[in-house]
């Protein structure tokens, strides 16, 4: 912490479980006054900004009967949700089934990300013991966390409803499509506040409570796609609970419930949990390691390797998994595209050859998956910094352009791993039901092509990390943009240059489009350009500067 908390005093006997629980909440409303706002109003952008665009996209009744179709089909089942009321579709229905989804994923990461920063991550810097000296209880800080999760996404939800509201959207709808953004996330604040007991690291603790987030959206996934408008297996997803609202069909609330109830167990596991274990401790514990370090961990590279192993671990299992998932359903995929618009073939690449356009979507989507990976791992490197730890290592004849080029290598072989691995399974899976083995080989290829994309993408991270390690934040904006571009750029006509900006955008998707060395050879001086220019900066700046 980097102020005194006020209301707080050095202990002097026993201390309730929740004393300094208010104190506390008011110390992180104010070390979080620019975080915390600045994630409502981007969430509130991302509402402005559909709630705007879609009504001048699909103009008429006609230009938006045309998308039903991707809605109702598997694409829409597995990147929507169960897609109510398309039947007779509107505006506001096709915003909630089509990017609904897409608010709670960064309601659900906005939590977890702000509970494991003010539990785990404290106990990991040894600042939460530091607070055990005055007249805290034991649950007050993982208390005062929860209590600031409810206060930042019941504000998400005014912004959202009020944006919508304003914009001419039915209130009840608003108000539902809202509150179940703000459900999500707490059902995903609770889940990580779970997590940072189970584990004893801040980073384990985010990669938990991701990989939960990644399974939830998985189960959904397929759940959506075997039965119309979801099916049980749905029902087991809590992202599914705030989309079974119907939001501007026929709402209903108590979906709601469950989300409220999950996050009310959760937070009663954490905070008695909290209650009986060591500071600093965790369920799972570690394990000593050796009193020396092996040989291959006596360089920069092998020790970040060895920090990012499970981060590549966890990531290219569910990306295999997925792969095999995806490329099992191309044929059924393949001929519900037959009787699709044509504005929504646009999407997988024009009706030229379907199944490849849909082979070529997925890679994109693999893609997209990986360059979030990569830019966690810069985010890893400034949390390496900020603990302190990077001050240790330096004090080696280990030179800061050697230690953080090390980290960014392993972040780069992990990406490539990640990509191999997304091909080969999405691959193998087209190749059983299509019996064309040649897919194998294409797929893996036509997913190393977006290297070069994922590395500048990357870069850009690595460059803030240098000039402005406080802004790093905004190379998420990147992906971002990334992502819509991909899935949806081409269903809002817009500028060739807004398209453009995108990274993924300048490599071809195969197996369809052709392979174009010139773009991927701009990309790759890009970015090597930008990684150069944050290197440089690092070596210069302060430690743990801002």
């Amino acid at each position: 912490m980097t102020a005194a908390t006020p209301g707080l005093s050095v202990a002097t006997g026993r201390t309730e479980v929740g004393t300094g629980t208010g104190a506390l909440l008011r110390f992180l409303l104010r070390r979080d006054r620019v975080k915390l706002p600045a994630w409502t109003a981007s969430i509130g952008a991302f509402a402005l900004y559909y709630a705007v665009a879609l009504p001048a996209i699909f103009g008429t009744e006609g230009d938006l009967s045309s998308v039903a179709p991707i809605a109702t089909g598997p694409v829409g089942a597995l990147f929507g949700g169960p897609g109510y009321g398309y039947d007779e579709l509107t505006i506001e229905r096709f915003m909630v089934g089509q990017y609904g989804l897409y608010f709670l994923l960064t309601a659900a990461l906005m939590s977890i990300l702000l509970v494991v920063r003010h539990t785990r991550a404290e106990e990991q810097q040894g600042r939460a013991e530091l607070l055990g000296a005055t007249v805290v209880g034991a649950a007050a800080p993982l208390g005062a966390t929860l209590i600031l999760a409810v206060i930042t996404n019941a504000a998400v939800v005014v912004v959202v409803a009020a944006v919508l509201v304003v914009n001419g959207y039915a209130v009840a709808g608003s108000a539902v499509f809202a509150v179940g953004i703000g459900a999500a996330g707490l059902t995903f604040a609770g889940v990580a506040a779970v997590a940072a007991q189970v584990t004893s690291t801040s980073r384990s603790a985010a990669g938990l409570a991701g990989a939960a987030l990644g399974v939830a959206f998985v189960v959904r996934a397929v759940g959506d796609l075997i039965g119309e408008n979801g099916s049980l297996l749905s029902w087991l997803s809590p992202l599914a609970w705030s989309q079974q609202t119907r939001a501007f069909v026929d709402e209903r609330w108590w979906p709601l419930g469950l989300s409220l109830l999950v996050f009310g167990v959760l937070a009663a596991v954490a905070l008695r949990t909290v209650t009986r274990r060591d500071l600093g401790a965790a369920l799972l514990g570690t394990r000593p390691g050796p009193a020396h370090a092996a040989p291959g961990l006596r360089s920069a590279v092998a020790l970040s390797a060895r920090l990012q192993r499970p981060a590549i671990i966890g990531w290219a299992v569910p990306i295999g998994l997925g792969g095999l998932m995806y490329g099992g359903i191309t044929r059924t995929i393949d001929d519900s595209f037959a009787d699709m618009p044509e504005e929504m073939l646009a999407v997988m690449g024009g009706g030229e050859d379907l199944l490849r356009g849909y082979l070529g979507t997925m890679g994109f989507f693999t893609a997209l998956l990986v360059c979030v990976f990569a830019l966690l791992a810069v985010h890893a490197a400034r949390g390496e910094e900020a603990a302190g730890r990077v001050e240790v290592v330096l004090a080696t004849p280990t030179s800061r352009v050697g230690w953080l080029g090390g980290h960014l290598a392993v972040a780069g072989l992990g990406s490539v791993v990640m990509l191999v691995v997304g091909g080969l399974t999405l691959g193998v899976g087209a190749a059983i039901v299509t019996d064309d083995p040649a897919l194998v080989w294409e797929l893996t290829v036509a997913h190393l092509v977006h290297l070069p994309a994922v590395l500048a993408i990357t870069a850009v991270g690595v460059a803030l990390f240098g000039l402005a390690p406080r802004a790093l934040g905004l190379a998420w904006v990147v992906v971002v943009h990334a992502g819509i571009m991909g899935f949806f750029g081409p269903l809002m006509d817009l500028p060739g240059w807004v398209e453009g900006l995108s990274p993924l955008e300048h490599s071809p998707r195969m197996p369809l489009a052709p392979f174009t060395a010139t773009p991927l050879l701009v990309l790759s001086a890009v970015g090597a350009a930008l990684v150069a220019v944050g290197l440089r900066a690092f070596a210069a700046r302060d430690l743990r500067g801002r």
